[in-house]
């Protein structure tokens, strides 16, 4: 059985958006789990999401103590036979895929933020690398981004980049 995920990333409510978007909580409603990369900044995004779909998260650099005492600072699971790892920040775009390599030796998908930017890039040992961007600050962006994508009999599988 297929699960359907739904990543976000750098949502910073209430300082960039006041709520979730409303195509962000659609896509949730649709979502077997939701994976969420940080930057919450309020702890009510996540207790709003969680009123939509499972959460998988962590925290981020402009989180406080009250989602920091939710969250870990890098979450794994297991997902249809997929192994992922979920981290705020990875650091500069130059050589990730190989630092990446060498720190999460055993997943096949790292979910990032923490850019605004979004990113899709598999590294020299096979493991693919998901930023979805922001909902709510595209910063230099075009456009707002979120990710979904299916796992299936361990394979991730139709990973797709929407614009808000």
């Amino acid at each position: 059985m297929a699960t359907r995920l739904l990543l976000i990333s750098d949502t910073h409510i209430p300082g960039r958006a006041r709520r979730l978007p409303a195509a962000v909580l659609r896509e949730a409603d649709a979502a077997d789990l939701v994976i969420h990369a940080g930057d919450w900044v309020a702890a009510s995004v996540l207790d709003e999401l969680e009123e939509h779909a499972p959460v998988l998260g962590v925290h981020g650099n402009n989180d406080g103590a009250d989602v920091r005492a939710r969250l870990p600072e890098i979450a794994e699971r297991t997902i249809e036979g997929v192994r992922f790892a979920v981290i705020h920040e990875t650091g500069p775009a130059q050589r990730r895929e190989m630092r990446m390599d060498a720190a999460f030796p055993g997943i096949d998908v790292l979910v990032f933020g923490h850019s605004h930017i979004p990113w899709d890039t598999t590294t020299p040992r096979g493991m693919r690398l998901l930023n979805p961007g922001s909902p709510t600050d595209r910063r230099r962006q075009p456009v707002h981004t979120m990710m979904t994508a299916l796992t299936d009999d361990g394979a991730l599988r139709d990973v797709q980049l929407l614009p808000l």
